[in-house]
């Protein structure tokens, strides 16, 4: 989301030839792979927890039954969970998903795969829409690659009231036209534009979307609860960081959080990492909206898993302090450095989720929105073999992308 000023640092080539050891855009073959069992964990399926569970790997899926050669391996005390899936990213590691060269976006990508997201959405932010359409094209090859489950465009189609951490002067209208520049300049990749539905052509545009099958989301917003209702109606399904960038709940204006949170056709994205949201706030979108449909995300920026200093957010100089990230004009939140690990651990730990709930909010729930849960999302026989070893503690101590450790919990 934003480029480092000065000095990347080691992480980039650090990352880069890690990634290049640990994964790879078309895996091995299963027969090069030694089949896997991961036994003694509390292992979280759709059904429920099972205790002293058991979880067999074959190649790059999971098994319904362990191989005769399978390889031991002893989980117990520790939780698997299938892997993340990140809806709304924009970078990390030091590196952009948004301006950042090929090897940027894979610097980025894998630093956020070491922290268990295994399936992930890159987001842009507002620019000029010649440049957005070229870096459509850049990200879409990535997504043909299977790098990337998709693109997300926020921006530039959202309101100057809510704009955040996006240039106002590069902000236009949600013109039905100008839409459609961008999801054909992403080849067939778009999976979700974020809108303020009230502007002139929001409507519209909400509408050709659910027509091309890509998610129209409801943020950066000053829309009244009327006429979120009414973009809803039209086909909007998701609210993008609830509670953020919108008009706050009122008694006689309940504006569109309500609407949000009480229509059953949306799914409410959350940035749990105690910046962005009191845990009353997060409870208040369980209770309302239930763990079927909450959407945890990170909403990174490149100083995701890289440290504190100063950034380019498009052409917004961000300061990021103790993990904070903020416009150095203005003091906005720009973006998190929040990685979906941390959301887990917290959301356990700190707002008392049942485990259950999480796994639904993390990784379910992004995968059904992305139309990939026959394939990731869960843990079940057949499925990518993508999970993650949680500690007693709900820290993070294994990762596994198509069968491949990305960290292996044997190591740690």
């Amino acid at each position: 989301m934003a480029t480092p000023l000065g000095a990347r640092g080691p992480i980039e080539s650090a990352a880069t030839a890690a990634w290049a050891r640990s994964t790879t855009t078309h895996p091995h073959p299963a027969t090069a792979r030694t089949p896997l069992v991961l036994s003694g964990a509390n292992v979280v399926l759709p059904t429920g927890t099972v205790e002293n569970g058991r979880v067999f790997v074959e190649g790059t899926r999971i098994a319904g039954a362990a191989s005769p050669d399978a390889q031991l391996i002893d989980l117990t005390g520790h939780h698997v969970v299938p892997g993340f899936v990140d809806l709304h990213n924009h970078g990390g590691g030091g590196a952009s998903f948004t301006s950042g060269t090929v090897e940027d976006v894979l610097t980025g990508i894998h630093t956020h795969r070491l922290h268990g997201t295994t399936t992930l959405v890159t987001s842009t932010v507002t620019d000029d829409m010649d440049l957005l359409a070229q870096r459509a094209g850049l990200l879409s090859e990535l997504a043909e690659q299977g790098d990337i489950a998709g693109i997300h465009f926020e921006g530039p189609f959202i309101s100057p009231c809510r704009k955040g951490a996006h240039s106002e002067k590069l902000l236009r209208d949600p013109d039905p036209a100008a839409v459609r520049k961008l999801i054909d300049a992403a080849r067939g990749r778009a999976r979700m534009v974020t809108l303020a539905t009230e502007l002139p052509g929001g409507l519209d545009s909400v509408r050709l979307l659910a027509e091309l099958g890509v998610i129209a989301a409801i943020g950066h917003t000053d829309a009244t609860y009327e006429q979120t209702v009414a973009a809803i109606d039209a086909g909007a399904t998701v609210a993008t960081h609830l509670f953020n960038a919108m008009p706050q709940i009122g008694h006689r204006a309940p504006g569109p959080i309500t609407a949000l949170l009480e229509d059953e056709r949306v799914t409410v994205e959350l940035i749990n990492d105690g910046t962005h949201l009191h845990p009353a706030a997060l409870q208040l979108a369980f209770h309302h909206a239930g763990a079927d449909r909450v959407a945890f995300i990170t909403d990174a920026m490149d100083a995701a898993g890289f440290g504190d200093g100063r950034y380019l957010l498009g052409p917004l100089e961000v300061e990021v302090t103790e993990g904070v990230a903020r416009l150095v004009e203005g003091g906005s939140i720009a973006g998190s450095t929040l990685t979906l690990d941390r959301a887990f651990q917290r959301a356990v730990t700190v707002d008392g989720l049942p485990v259950e709930d999480v796994v639904t909010a993390i990784s379910a729930n992004p995968a059904k929105l992305l139309g990939l849960y026959d394939r990731v999302g869960s843990l079940e026989p057949g499925k990518d073999a993508d999970l993650v070893v949680l500690d007693h503690q709900f820290a993070l101590k294994g990762v596994m992308r198509r069968g491949e450790w990305v960290v292996d919990p044997q190591l740690g």
